[in-house]
């Protein structure tokens, strides 16, 4: 352990951010550890929100990560409400919107990302759903026979958009692209899950939003659709496009950014004192930037590497990204990247609604998408992380168990 480090500021009140405070607790850091939380609440867990916080199964405050007294119990200073306005990196401090200066020999952002706005005139009447307080208001406006648009077919599209007709509501979900998440599940995947709106009740369209007006009570949105334009009438707009990562703080205290903080291995900026993990982080390639990971499990993954940078003890082993999405009553897991221009090898019948595509790259596992398969999932995750070298023969017999496969790699 560095015996010079007294000090560590972690900025943001998210999972990367508390997975930071625990990993160095539980890699043996004894010193002052203060946790920088903007938002009024202790650090959540976020996928709920677009589902079971939205459909009221599970209440805002059910989604908390630690419980209270577990801040106490590990020391953890967590100041909610305190919103990080500078780092003085030179000078080993941080400072606060509330005008105090916090001592840091070392920070780590976890600021995470701020819903993408929409772009276009009147996009600001469009809501977003990132934080627990925009769950809750979204939550209020969607009453039954309440009519949502959601712009964006991606993961919190697709997934509000479920969560709304459950609560009966009239959803319209609009996306231009044919095959939403076709990129990180494979195009049999993607056109088996856009499939479900149509199946569930929702109005889908190929389509992009030009404009929003509020027209007494209602929002009227213009779409550019295919063959023609149309206007689509709504009580409640969603705008689920993505995020931007929330960087600012990196730039303006001289650490190198571009569409995030870039960090190395060891997540650490080009200001060696400096940090950055979970959404906010984008790592450096031999080749230049590559794809930011944001995810749950990228966030727990890259709050470890940072604690244990910090402590110079030995990371734990990396695992390949995973993510998982739930819609419709369906589960769908992914391990691994999804080669752009492998052949899917299918496992299952689509038609089924329990099945498995499985991507090789050079004859070893790279991606495995799996829909309601259960505990194959989790061999499948296994595998892919092994990079397990597999027959595609092997892959699509569901004679042949995943997992005694799964066992048979780890050796």
């Amino acid at each position: 352990m560095q015996s010079s480090l007294r000090s560590v500021v972690v900025v943001g009140g998210g999972l990367a951010g508390l997975s930071t405070c625990s990993a160095l607790r539980a890699f043996g850091f004894a010193e002052e550890l203060v946790l920088l939380a903007a938002e009024p609440h202790l650090p959540y867990d976020r996928p709920p929100l677009s589902k079971e916080v939205l459909t009221g199964a599970l209440s805002p405050a059910g989604v908390e990560l630690r419980p209270e007294q577990w801040y106490a119990d590990n020391r953890v200073d967590v100041r909610l409400g305190t919103r990080a306005v500078a780092l003085r990196a030179g000078e080993g401090a941080v400072e606060t919107g509330d005008g105090r200066v916090v001592r840091a020999d070392a920070v780590v952002l976890a600021t995470g990302g701020v819903p993408r706005p929409l772009p276009v005139p009147g996009g600001e009447l469009a809501r977003v759903l990132r934080t627990r307080d925009d769950a809750e208001e979204l939550r209020a406006a969607l009453a039954p026979g309440a009519r949502l648009l959601v712009v964006g077919g991606g993961l919190i599209g697709a997934e509000v958009a479920s969560s709304a007709m459950s609560l009966g509501c009239e959803v319209t979900v609009a996306d231009p692209d044919p095959l939403p998440l076709a990129g990180a599940v494979g195009a049999v995947v993607a056109a088996h899950l856009h499939a479900q709106h149509p199946a569930a009740g929702v109005r889908v369209l190929e389509a992009g939003v030009t404009a929003l007006e509020r027209r007494g009570a209602a929002v009227h949105a213009r779409l550019s659709a295919n063959p023609v334009a149309e206007e689509v009438e709504a009580d409640v707009v969603l705008a689920g496009i993505g995020i931007v990562p929330d960087d600012g703080l990196a730039s303006a205290a001289g650490a190198d950014v571009g569409a995030g903080v870039l960090v190395g291995p060891d997540m650490r900026s080009s200001i060696p004192e400096i940090l950055a993990v979970g959404d906010v982080a984008r790592p450096r390639g031999s080749r230049g930037p590559l794809a930011r990971r944001e995810h749950w499990e990228a966030a727990v993954r890259t709050g470890e590497a940072a604690a244990a940078a910090l402590l110079g003890t030995p990371a734990p082993a990396p695992v390949q990204p995973w993510f998982w999405t739930d819609r419709y009553g369906v589960h769908v897991e992914v391990a691994g990247l999804v080669p752009p221009e492998a052949a899917p090898v299918l496992r299952g019948d689509p038609a089924s609604g329990s099945f498995a595509v499985f991507f090789l790259e050079a004859g070893r596992l790279a991606a495995a998408v799996s829909v309601d398969r259960g505990p194959e999932a989790r061999a499948s995750r296994r595998l892919v992380d092994a990079a397990a070298a597999v027959e595609p023969a092997t892959l699509a017999d569901e004679s042949v168990d995943l997992r005694k496969l799964a066992r048979a790699t780890r050796g």
